[in-house]
């Protein structure tokens, strides 16, 4: 029996066949991020995005142009060009033929014109579903030939990336496009006018390393992977697993190469911000510009006409004529301010010190404040485009009166938290290397740069040091003084040192009553000199680094009032004058020559 027990007997098993009924084609779509399957037609209807996680589905280039350009604006342009296979690979041919076929397009990029909130604009969209857009010799001809119009014809030029990289199937040919996309964008910027590049999942290999990363505002979609080389081939490469979030657009933003990360639906809208920003003026606007040289625009006095910006403007300050008259009132009018400022007879006269202590006051507006008061439109723009993202120097594109300017402010934080995120307002090279971006992007497009200066100095620890403290401040100071754009700077609290200076080469530098502007802190001055930093008391007093000072000594031109107990709630009356006082310089130095605004700089930094 115990025998029979191990013998192998024969099973017999019944298979049932169960008819499952079969899902039709393009039915349904499934979420990587989230696994689940969802009806095509609802993620559709939801931009390409996961209604249930929010993650990106993947955009055709037919969709993408739909979602950016105004409804029936586009038409395509350059898609006739001929088949190439430069390297004779076999089988290369047929493979494109079939990819044409199945996609309906002629290569990865989709070229053309179309208008966006009005504005015409070049605009190339990549489409991963042909050979994951790998950029081949039809690819950058195509992108080249969509940059040189755009260029004869004065018009911005948007392009979307979503790339593999070079395609391997042309070698060495498709490398080449690296440099036939990048010169012809060198020379559309040269023409001063704007490209702005829209960075998707995934933008990879000789894509990222040429026109990808060379716009003038580069934005990108949430989680977007963005980098050089793949990460499979990182990891094959370092032999270590990458961590969460590398080569995410968030990481990129983090350490200094984008501008902004942009949802999908808000993109159309921020684009067209963009533009009227850089003084791009819809077609069949009537109005009219004065100075500067961006496209379509010619410059800017006036990017929001036709849009209310500017009635809006007017409207907050009185009429437009009351502005311009006092504009005009207050031209080469220097308040003259001592231990008792003009109009305030009633305040007790202040000793230095205490005015040291008043320009570090948390209660202080700090620069943020200024913007938000003083300006509309603010667009802030990120990174340094070499390291990092400095949070204590925040600044970006905004409109004064409806015309464009760079605006530049040294943050220190409102609370806490805030003042530890911004390094209590002392700037990294990072910080500086992204003001003198803007700085030099100011330039490009004509507008006027206006500085808030609040810092006690510049970073010291060894990771400035590191990455070059001296010399970040040290190419501020040669960009400044060459900027063929007026400049102006204000220090609204602390200007301690080279920290500031690097943001006050300026055609005029104005201060607030209770700010100091120093060669550095009381504390750092006696403990130099005296070998005592107890003695900063009398350091503040010797050093003459008050209003009443430096209007003497000439290191500013004017000097505002402020009101006692001075906090965001109490700076109504200082921003009415400073509203004023910008609107009268811009009225005078824009209508200077390049020349003219170096030179008369030279000179006031000349005969110090």
């Amino acid at each position: 029996m115990l025998s029979d027990f191990f013998k192998k007997t024969p099973k017999n098993y019944v298979t049932v066949r169960v008819d499952t009924p079969k899902v039709p084609a393009g039915l349904l779509r499934k979420c990587k991020k989230c696994n689940s399957a969802l009806f095509a037609e609802d993620v559709r209807r939801h931009g390409e995005i996961c209604p249930k996680c929010g993650a990106y589905f993947r955009m055709r280039a037919d969709q993408r142009i739909a979602l950016l350009v105004d409804k029936g604006s586009f038409r395509p342009a350059f898609a006739e060009l001929p088949v190439e296979n430069p390297l004779h690979t076999a089988g290369y041919e047929e493979k494109l033929a079939r990819l044409r076929e199945k996609t309906g397009l002629d290569e990865a990029v989709v070229t053309g014109f179309g208008t966006i909130g009005g504005i015409r604009t070049a605009l190339g969209v990549c489409d991963g579903r042909f050979l994951m857009a790998s950029m081949g010799r039809v690819v950058g001809e195509k992108i080249v030939r969509l940059v040189e119009r755009a260029t004869a014809e004065r018009l911005p030029v948007v392009l979307v990336a979503c790339s593999g990289g070079a395609r391997m199937q042309e070698g060495i040919v498709s490398l080449m496009q690296m440099v036939k996309t990048s010169q012809a964008l060198r020379r559309h910027g040269d023409a001063g006018q704007l490209f702005l590049s829209v960075l998707t999942d995934p933008t990879t290999g000789g894509v990222t390393a040429s026109f990808a990363m060379l716009g003038d505002v580069i934005v990108a979609e949430p989680e977007a992977m963005i980098g050089f080389a793949g990460p499979r081939v990182i990891e094959q490469t370092i032999g270590q697993k990458l961590p969460k979030g590398f080569q995410s657009a968030e990481y990129l933003l983090e350490h200094g190469f984008l501008d902004q990360i942009v949802p999908r639906n808000e993109l159309r809208g921020r684009l067209e911000t963009l533009l009227r920003l850089h003084g791009y003026l819809p077609e069949k606007s009537d109005a009219s510009f004065e100075a500067g040289g961006t496209g379509a625009a010619q410059a800017a006095a006036s990017v929001t006409a036709g849009t209310g910006q500017m009635a809006e403007s007017a409207a907050a300050s009185g009429t437009a004529e009351k502005m311009q008259a006092t504009a005009n009132a207050v031209v080469g009018k220097t308040r003259a301010v001592g231990n008792a400022p003009a109009g305030t007879g009633r305040k007790r006269s202040k000793t230095a010190w205490e005015r040291v202590l008043l320009s570090r006051d948390r209660a202080r507006p700090v620069g943020e404040d200024y913007i938000q008061a003083l300006f509309t439109d603010f667009c802030e723009l990120h990174g340094d485009r070499r390291y990092g993202d400095d949070a204590a120097v925040i600044g970006g594109v905004a409109l004064f009166h409806g015309r464009p300017v760079t605006v530049i402010a040294q943050m220190k934080g409102r609370n806490t938290k805030d003042s530890v995120k911004r390094n209590f307002g002392m700037p990294s090279p990072e910080g500086y290397r992204k003001a003198k971006r803007l700085m030099e992007q100011a330039e490009k497009f004509r507008r006027p740069v206006i500085c808030f200066v609040d810092t006690p100095g510049a970073f010291c620890g060894l990771e400035a040091e590191a990455r070059g403290q001296g010399q970040a401040i040290a190419e501020n100071l040669f960009t400044l003084s060459g900027l063929r754009t007026p400049v102006l700077s204000i220090v609204i609290g602390e200007g301690g040192s080279g920290g500031a200076l690097a943001l006050a080469v300026a055609d005029e530098v104005w201060l607030l009553e209770n700010s100091i502007y120093s060669i550095l802190s009381p504390e750092g001055y006696a403990s130099i000199l005296w070998k005592d930093s107890k003695r900063a008391q009398e350091a503040a007093q010797v050093m003459k680094i008050t209003a009443a000072d430096l209007l003497g000594l000439g290191v500013v031109e004017r000097v505002f009032s402020e009101p006692e107990g001075f906090c965001r709630e109490t700076m109504g009356g200082l921003l009415e004058e400073l509203e004023e006082g910008i609107a009268a310089f811009l009225e005078s130095a824009c209508k200077k020559e390049p020349e003219q605004l170096i030179e008369e700089r030279y000179a006031r930094f000349r005969k110090m």
